[in-house]
């Protein structure tokens, strides 16, 4: 008796949190689906990403740099990007209050302006807006996408507990459907909430715990320091010493050891100082469609040399287990980690997360109709 009232506590509860959030996680699920894959998505509509190869050096940064700031000026350029020598080379303008975000594509050999994208327009923006913020000014909506998203995880959680069945008979019924002309839709739908939560329920979790990294900070810290990191997850500019005298394009020098110890890099990013105090950050990416392995440098804008810092944006040889994890987020959520397969697999997983909160809609509404019926009998 005991059981099967904590069994119908546990099911109130899944009900009404499901109720509650259940537009909320529709709408993140289906976002998701839709920015799978944007990236292959712009690579094959957008040619101005791409250049055709040719036999000559690229520009340096700082001419790339003096290039783009015609183009935008009054803004703040945040880095240099070079993806390689048959792709556009990216002047990135980034910043916070005012909040906006550019990206010039230039012909890394020539300096031609290819394009000029605001990133906060287009499709694909919309997309990632709502399934972030549901569309709401930002600090609202972060924190209604990640409670929901919490909520989600509570979800998971009692639906698994939900899902064992109270007699040996019934277990066959919750691993397959056994879907007959006579079986009313009603019991489909049953089945089809039971069933599919079960088989999404590990990869619902990452998603939900990857999530809610970028949605509350304390749930990031936690998450961090139960895996045994160390560092702070706040990135911090790393600060160059003023001196009396400079080295002369500093921004080149960066660029061009960084080509010298990364030969094989798929990129090589570049930032300016934005002040006189800033460091130059440097980055390089060893692969194409990836971002965890990323390394992150630092150096004095006045002597070269180099800064260390204590935050997880370093180099990734010098991350441990926790420090990986944590730069893997992304690439774990949108199952970039595995390459295109991943993918894949993740857009269908989100597909059929989905369907949990009209299902699940649809066994109370029937439940529900059911009683009024009774009721008016």
């Amino acid at each position: 008796m005991k059981n099967n009232n904590f069994k119908k506590a546990i099911g109130k509860i899944h009900l009404w949190l499901g109720l509650s959030s259940g537009i909320i996680v529709f709408i993140i699920a289906i976002t998701g689906c839709l920015y799978a894959f944007q990236e292959e998505i712009q690579n094959y509509t957008e040619e101005y990403r791409f250049v055709e190869k040719q036999n000559k050096a690229f520009l340096l940064p700082s001419q790339l740099e003096q290039i783009a700031r015609k183009e935008l000026p009054g803004k703040v350029l945040h880095s240099i990007k070079y993806n390689g020598r048959e792709k556009s080379a990216e002047a990135i303008f980034f910043h916070y209050e005012p909040t906006y975000y550019y990206i010039i594509y230039l012909n890394p050999y020539t300096g031609k302006k290819l394009k000029t994208i605001n990133m906060d327009e287009g499709f694909f923006s919309f997309i990632l807006d709502g399934h972030f913020y549901l569309w709401l000014p930002e600090k609202i909506g972060q924190t209604v996408c990640a409670t929901a998203t919490l909520i989600f995880l509570i979800l998971i959680i009692s639906g698994l507990f939900l899902w064992f069945p109270r007699n040996k008979n019934a277990v066959k019924q919750r691993f397959w459907f056994r879907w007959k002309d006579t079986t009313k839709w009603k019991r489909k739908n049953y089945d089809l909430h039971n069933i599919t939560g079960f088989y999404v329920l590990l990869i619902a979790l990452v998603f939900a715990i990857t999530g809610l990294v970028w949605g509350f900070q304390w749930f990031a810290n936690s998450y961090y320091k139960s895996l045994g990191g160390k560092k702070s997850l706040i990135y911090q500019d790393a600060v160059s010493t003023k001196k009396s005298t400079t080295i002369a394009k500093p921004l080149d020098k960066v660029w061009q050891m960084m080509q010298k110890e990364y030969p094989t890099a798929k990129s090589i990013e570049v930032h300016p100082p934005e002040n006189d105090s800033t460091a130059i950050a440097a980055n390089i990416n060893p692969e194409v469609g990836t971002f965890y392995k990323i390394d992150y440098r630092y150096f004095d804008q006045y002597t070269l040399k180099e800064i260390q810092v204590n935050h997880i944006f370093d180099k990734y040889a010098d991350a441990n287990v926790a420090d990986k994890l944590i730069r893997m987020n992304y690439d774990i959520h949108t199952g970039a980690v595995f390459g295109l397969a991943g993918k894949i697999f993740a857009f269908l997983i989100s597909l059929l997360i989905a369907t949990l909160p009209i299902s699940g809609f649809y066994i109370w509404w029937g439940r529900n109709k059911k009683k009024k019926e009774k009721t008016a009998a």
